[in-house]
C-alpha cells in the first residue's frame, strides 16, 4: 500500500514504528562503537576499565527496551483486526450474530438454536459456548505472533483430546537394484507412538455492562485482545519449561546427552568450554560447534532461542576476523541474527549459569509440535464479580518434542 492510498491513522502508526526502528539502530551503533573501544582496551591493558564495562552495559540494557518497543510497535501493526478480513467481506456469520447476542446480554437463545441444527456440541459439559470459526482462527493468528515458540514450531488442530502421532526412528529401508534384479526385502523401520494430550488452558477477562452496551464496541476484538496475552504468556512459559502436568510438555524437560553420545529420546548438547559462561579464548567457537551438530537437513531453518539476558551477551562478542556475532533485524518487523541465523527471543529460556542450557538451535517446526483441540470456548458469568461481567474463557493446548535429533542444546559448562 503507497503512502497516498493509507488512511491519517495508518500513516500515524507506521511512521511510528519507522521511528522507533531509526532509534533502535542508532542505539546499535552507539553500543557497537563503546563496546570496539572496551575491547580495544582489554586487548591493551589485559582488562576492561569498569566504567567502560558499566557504559557498554547501560547502552545494552537501553538496546533491550528500544527493541522490546520496536517489536511491540510492529506487532500492533502486523496483527489483524478481528472484525475485517473474510469475514468482513461476506458480512458477519448466523453464528457471529447470535454469539454477540450472548455476550452482550447473555441471549443464549441463537447458540442453542445453532447447537440443535448442527447437531454438535456448540455448548460445553461445564457450560459456555464456541465461540465462531472466524474470531478462533484470528485468536490463533495472534497467538501465533504473540508466542515465540508457536511462531517457529508445528501446529496441529485435532477435534479429539490426544493426537498420537508415530514416528520412524530409523526410517524405512531402500536400495538401488537393476532393472532385472531380485528385490531383496528390505529391514521393517523402527516406529515409535508419539502422544500429545491437550490440556485446558484459560482466561478471565472482565468487561462492564456500559462497555458490552456501547455498539460501537467490536465484542469479538474485545475477547480476542483480553484473552491473547494471558494465553500467550502461559503457553509460551509452558512450550519451554511445562513439566507436562495439566499443560504441555516442555522441551528444555527433556533428557539431554552430549552430542557424541546422542540417542533417540534424548536432545544433544555442546559445551561452551567455561562454566556459567563462554570461553574467554575463543567464545564463538561453541556457537559454530551448535550449528554443525545439527544435521543439514534440519540447519537450513535452524533458528537460535534464547533469552533477552543470553542474547545481551552474545551480542558483544567477535568472530576471529573482528566482526560481531549478532546483527539486527533489517527491518522492523524482522529479527536479530545471530551468525546467519535468526534469533527467537523468549524470557522463559533459562540464564547463563554453570551448566544451564541457555540456548537452542534447531528446526523447531520439526523439533516441537503444539497442538490445538478445536473449539475455543467462553461462558458469561454476570454474577460472580458485580457489577462486571466475567468471561471465563478456554481452549486446549498440548505440545512436545517431536523429533529429538532437530535440535541441540548449548549447555554452559567446561
Amino acid at each position: 500500500m503507497s503512502n497516498m492510498s493509507m488512511s491519517p491513522e495508518t500513516k500515524a502508526r507506521t511512521g511510528e514504528v519507522d521511528d522507533a526502528f531509526d532509534q533502535f539502530m542508532r542505539a546499535f551503533e552507539e553500543f557497537r562503537g563503546e563496546n570496539d573501544q572496551r575491547l580495544s582496551d582489554i586487548e591493551k591493558r589485559m582488562s576492561a576499565d569498569v566504567v567502560a564495562e558499566e557504559k557498554v552495559d547501560r547502552i545494552g540494557k537501553a538496546l533491550d527496551e528500544h527493541e522490546k518497543r520496536l517489536q511491540r510497535l510492529a506487532l500492533k501493526e502486523m496483527r489483524p483486526r478481528l472484525g475485517g478480513g473474510e469475514a468482513a467481506e461476506t458480512g458477519p456469520s448466523e453464528h457471529r450474530h447470535a454469539f454477540e447476542a450472548y455476550v452482550r446480554g447473555g441471549d443464549e437463545r441463537g447458540l442453542r438454536g445453532l447447537e440443535a441444527k448442527a447437531m454438535s456440541g456448540l455448548i460445553g459439559s461445564d457450560g459456555g459456548f464456541v465461540v465462531p470459526p472466524e474470531t478462533e482462527k484470528e485468536i490463533g493468528r495472534r497467538l501465533a505472533s504473540l508466542s515465540p515458540i508457536r511462531s517457529i514450531a508445528t501446529v496441529r488442530t485435532v477435534s479429539t483430546a490426544v493426537l498420537k502421532k508415530p514416528f520412524a526412528i530409523t526410517g524405512a529401508q531402500a536400495g538401488w537394484v537393476g532393472e532385472a534384479d531380485a528385490r531383496p526385502q528390505t529391514n521393517t523401520p523402527s516406529l515409535t507412538e508419539l502422544s500429545y494430550p491437550t490440556m485446558e488452558l484459560y482466561a478471565m477477562p472482565a468487561a462492564t455492562n456500559a462497555l458490552l452496551d456501547d455498539a460501537a464496541v467490536d465484542i469479538d476484538q474485545w475477547i480476542g485482545e483480553e484473552v491473547e496475552q494471558s494465553f500467550a504468556a502461559q503457553e509460551g512459559a509452558a512450550f519451554v519449561s511445562g513439566d507436562g502436568v495439566n499443560k504441555p510438555k516442555g522441551f528444555m524437560t527433556a533428557a539431554t546427552v552430549a552430542e557424541a553420545n546422542w540417542s533417540w529420546g534424548k536432545v544433544g548438547t555442546v559445551a561452551t568450554g567455561a562454566s556459567g559462561n563462554f570461553s574467554a579464548a575463543a567464545g564463538s567457537d561453541a556457537l559454530i560447534e551448535l550449528i554443525y551438530a545439527l544435521k543439514s537437513g534440519y540447519r537450513q531453518n535452524a533458528s537460535f532461542v534464547m533469552n533477552r539476558r543470553t542474547q545481551s551477551a552474545i551480542r558483544k562478542m567477535k568472530d576471529a576476523e573482528g566482526n560481531y556475532l549478532w546483527h539486527p533485524p533489517a527491518n522492523a518487523d524482522g529479527r536479530a541474527t545471530l551468525l546467519g541465523f535468526p534469533v527467537v527471543e523468549t524470557e522463559n529460556m533459562p540464564d547463563m549459569a554453570p551448566d544451564a542450557k541457555a540456548v537452542a538451535f534447531g528446526d523447531f517446526a520439526r523439533f516441537y509440535l503444539v497442538v490445538d483441540r478445536q473449539g475455543v470456548r467462553v461462558l458469561r458469568d454476570p454474577y460472580s464479580a458485580k457489577p462486571y461481567v466475567l468471561f471465563y474463557t478456554t481452549k486446549r493446548v498440548g505440545g512436545g518434542i517431536q523429533n529429538f535429533d532437530a535440535a541441540k542444546y548449548l549447555t554452559f559448562s567446561a
